[in-house]
């Protein structure tokens, strides 16, 4: 299965208790509310998304899926590519998903704990398992970004290549929905570590955002807060030069 094959801008719909939020750095009680998940995915489809990106928050935090019945609604109504993350623990958890309609798992903590999963799904499913590296102060960290694990994001990367992740998304938490920025060196060290596709998030607030990641060697990279807020639209970020 090849992602991407060029480069892609992939709108954020991250759920908690039922409804799209987006979260500063990762961390509850700074949410703001967009309303529902399934009016925020058409809006985006609408607009020209190729692919949705979707979290469930409450899965992430608890390690058990919450938002199952958004999903499920979202699945309905797409008819684009849909990567799904938060809360995914088991195989048996992914590939469940895989089989409804969801494109591509993305595994975070369950891939870091346990990461011959990834083989083990890949296995059956080539290329569906995206894994996330979420970095902070230049660590992996994992559990809703509430544990450091130690792990240098761009050995993780080359080590999850390894094991047959079709894709790594590198989230940047340091910069994630402040709308201050992004810092490519720290994507252009992962992208530089494999061969596979790296998706980027966190950060961005403009489109000069967009083009660096771009420019970084991103493969695509996930939009939320800026799209939302209306800092640029999804039709200008398709457009870049």
């Amino acid at each position: 299965m090849t992602h991407f094959p060029e480069f892609e801008v992939v709108p954020a719909v991250d759920m908690q208790d039922g409804k799209v939020v987006q979260l500063v750095q990762g961390e509850r009680g700074t949410e703001k509310t967009y309303g529902d998940p399934v009016a925020a995915a058409e809006r985006w489809i609408d607009a020209g998304a190729e692919t949705l990106h979707l979290v469930d928050l409450d899965g992430a935090f608890e390690g058990e899926r919450q938002n199952a019945d958004a999903v499920e609604r979202i699945l309905d109504a797409a008819d684009v590519d849909v990567q799904l993350g938060g809360g995914i623990r088991t195989v048996k958890d992914a590939t469940d998903l895989l089989e409804r309609g969801v494109d591509r798992v993305i595994l975070g903590t369950a891939a870091v704990e346990n990461p011959d999963i990834v083989a083990e799904i890949s296995e059956e499913y080539p290329g569906a398992v995206t894994v996330s590296l979420d970095a902070k102060d230049g660590e992996v960290v994992v559990s809703g970004w509430t544990e450091s694990t130690g792990l240098d994001p761009a050995e993780a990367a080359a080590r999850y290549e390894e094991l047959g992740a079709g894709a790594i998304l590198f989230t940047d938490v340091d910069v994630e929905g402040k709308l201050e920025g992004v810092q490519t060196d720290r994507v252009r060290e992962v992208v530089e570590a494999v061969e596979i596709p790296v998706i980027a998030s966190g950060g961005v607030a403009t489109l000069d955002d967009v083009r660096a990641l771009r420019e970084a060697g991103a493969a695509a990279v996930v939009v939320g807060t800026a799209l939302y807020e209306g800092q640029f639209t999804l039709e200008e970020a398709k457009t870049l030069d």
